[in-house]
């Protein structure tokens, strides 16, 4: 299908007389064209969050209105746009989103007008998922994990041993639910998919920065923390080691979607112990790769697994 369809003009018609531009350029940039929102009203939305007299609630509200819609290409479109907001527009977006009781509740949704709408359907179930588990993550920490400052004075490095337990299983979570995305080379066939995907690419890379600050940040505090919170730490450090093959996959896949394979962080390499990897090519705030001072190696878990046995050693009165 291409160009908008007579149902996009009336829609975008009906929100003209309502006089609402915001919601006008909500519906263009959701339109049942198989492409990528628009830049012209991504950008317009943008612009518009940084407006003193913006409403945001209303914004949302029709973003979710659209992603009630039966066609896969409006409901995927209307996901694309608001990650994109979440990303790039002002910080009360996510906000408001955050303040909700529900978001977006997709979990039954299917296109079945076709074998394409039948496929991206699965996407959308995940998509959503992982835009409602992005907006919960805020809730939970008052900060979005992919805003944060990185680096030694970033907040996942400097964050106090009860806030940094508190605050890893809301991020592992969160980016468990980005690779639940799961998508394939060959599934990478449209626009719109290509669109959320490099979106999630970006989140993923400052997700992982946030994620290893923290696990530096628990590796620093281990050795002097009580035996109950080196039980949760230990825990956390081997669901990090899980993770990371993981992660540097989804990562791989993005030079499907045209990143440079330069730009693409090798995180492998904090599975060797020793390595100091830098993930940033800029100073620039926007860049989806930001600093990474040195990656924490496997072979330390040896050492925190025989810490942790020496502290139940202890208990049970045998010497170290």
């Amino acid at each position: 299908m291409s160009g908008q369809t007579l149902t996009d003009r009336i829609a975008a018609a009906q929100y003209q007389l309502t006089g609402s531009d915001m919601a006008r350029a909500v519906c263009k940039a959701t339109t049942h064209e198989v492409m990528a929102p628009k830049k012209k009203h991504l950008e317009y939305l943008v612009s518009a969050t940084n407006t003193t007299n913006v409403n945001i609630p209303q914004m949302a509200d029709t973003l979710f209105e659209r992603a009630t819609n039966a066609s896969w290409v409006v409901v995927f479109k209307a996901l694309v746009t608001t990650h994109h907001m979440c990303v790039h527009g002002n910080e009360r977006f996510i906000q408001y989103l955050a303040s909700r009781t529900s978001l977006f509740n997709l979990s039954n949704f299917i296109d079945k007008t076709g074998s394409h709408g039948y496929d991206m359907s699965t996407f959308i179930r995940r998509y959503g998922r992982y835009l409602n588990e992005k907006a919960f993550a805020y809730r939970q920490m008052a900060f979005d994990f992919t805003r944060v400052k990185k680096g030694a004075e970033g907040v996942m490095r400097t964050m106090t041993t009860e806030k940094l337990l508190k605050g890893m299983p809301v991020l592992q979570t969160q980016i468990d639910t980005l690779l639940e995305f799961d998508v394939h080379p060959k599934e990478l066939n449209n626009g719109i998919i290509n669109a959320a995907f490099l979106l999630l690419f970006k989140d993923l890379v400052k997700l992982f920065a946030s994620y290893n600050d923290g696990i530096i940040n628990l590796l620093e505090k281990y050795f002097k923390m009580k035996k109950s919170d080196c039980k949760e730490a230990l825990e956390i450090y081997k669901r990090f080691l899980t993770r990371v093959t993981k992660i540097g996959e989804f990562m791989k896949l993005a030079e499907t979607v045209g990143v440079d394979k330069n730009d693409i962080p090798d995180i492998n390499y904090c599975l060797h112990p020793g390595v100091v990897v830098d993930l940033a090519d800029s100073d620039d705030q926007d860049s989806p790769f930001q600093p990474v001072e040195s990656l924490a190696p496997s072979s330390i878990l040896e050492s925190l697994e025989t810490h942790m046995n020496g502290l139940e050693d202890a208990k049970g009165g045998k010497k170290g």
